[in-house]
């Protein structure tokens, strides 16, 4: 059967709005707290600016994902085959029940890469005490069963290379949280293209949980771009980097129309763009000696300031670079 294409419109949409409408609240809640980005060196912003954005990134996600899960899996969901397909309520029922420990497992990884990031926000922490934790995140998600193969049938080989590549998306998005909107942007052009990818497969639960992203993060765009009332924080920038790197792995991009070496490049296409940055600045970094984690400005978008770019101009061009490098995945 062919999934209903209104579903994800809600999915992207309840998403999206539950994101903006939740978003005052935190950035009040967040003024409250004092968890906000003072200004300093290295810093545009001559006031403090809210780190609320994880939050209501979260908080889209988070809420229509509870909401439809309580309705979809239950034994009466509601008369919603009033408006659906009379095929799609016992079909999502069923996928959910099926995949229900992997996607608890999503979710609460998405719980732990946002609380490690707002730890990071509020007292800066240890380089190495960071990275244990999205260890930890990390085996969890593999443990549950998200994993990568790489069509390697050895558990252990598909556990190291797992956790190898959520902390590897991790810090690469991490990374390019820079400027306004960068980071949000490249997780709505990440999450969209997997989205479409794994509808036009008929993976209809992969496609909701990427669609609720891409509207989670389209709802916060706004407070973040041009300008930014808000940002996203260490604690949404653990959190799309995350939410990216298991996107990645959930949908099965082999068919017999596509060779197995290149569905192997389907996810590495969709985030050339902040892969290709991160190996730059760690072998950069490297060559000069320094802490691999230790911030400047060699970045892809700090070099396009240095060209004579201004930074919304700069965010435009990688934001289209990623688009193009991502659709490369249709031809």
């Amino acid at each position: 059967m062919t999934f209903p294409s209104n579903v994800y419109v809600l999915a992207l949409a309840s998403a999206a709005l539950v994101s903006a409408l939740t978003l005052p609240v935190w950035r009040g809640l967040c003024h409250h707290f004092g968890l906000v980005d003072d200004p300093g060196h290295r810093k545009i912003h001559d006031k403090p600016i809210p780190l609320a954005g994880g939050l209501a990134v979260l908080s889209g996600l988070a809420l229509p994902l509870l909401l439809g899960v309580c309705l979809f899996a239950s034994s009466a969901p509601l008369g919603l085959e009033r408006w659906l397909d009379p095929d799609t309520v016992p079909l999502l029922a069923y996928g959910l029940g099926r995949r229900a420990i992997q996607l608890a497992a999503i979710v609460l990884g998405a719980l732990g890469m946002a609380a490690i990031g707002l730890l990071d926000d509020k007292h800066e922490l240890r380089p190495g005490s960071k990275f244990g934790g999205q260890l930890l995140v990390a085996l969890l998600v593999a443990a549950a069963g998200v994993r990568i193969t790489l069509f390697v049938p050895n558990v252990a080989f598909s556990f190291v290379i797992t956790v190898l590549w959520i902390l590897t998306v991790t810090n690469a998005l991490n990374f390019m949280d820079n400027m306004n909107g960068l980071c949000a942007g490249l997780g709505v052009i990440g999450a969209g293209l997997f989205a479409l990818i794994a509808a036009e497969d008929g993976q209809y639960l992969v496609a909701l949980m990427a669609f609720l992203i891409c509207g989670a993060l389209l709802g916060f765009l706004p407070y973040n771009f041009p300008k930014a009332s808000t940002f996203l924080g260490d604690s949404g920038s653990h959190l799309v980097g995350y939410l990216l790197a298991v996107l990645a792995i959930l949908p099965h991009f082999y068919t017999t129309q596509k060779p197995r070496v290149l569905a192997v490049f389907t996810p590495l296409l969709i985030l050339a763009v902040p892969l290709l940055d991160l190996a730059w600045v760690v072998i950069l970094r490297w060559r000069m000696g320094q802490p691999f984690y230790r911030g400047d400005t060699n970045h892809l978008s700090h070099r396009l300031l240095r060209r004579g770019l201004n930074p919304v101009r700069a965010v435009l061009l990688i934001w289209l670079l990623a688009t193009i490098a991502g659709s490369l995945v249709f031809i």
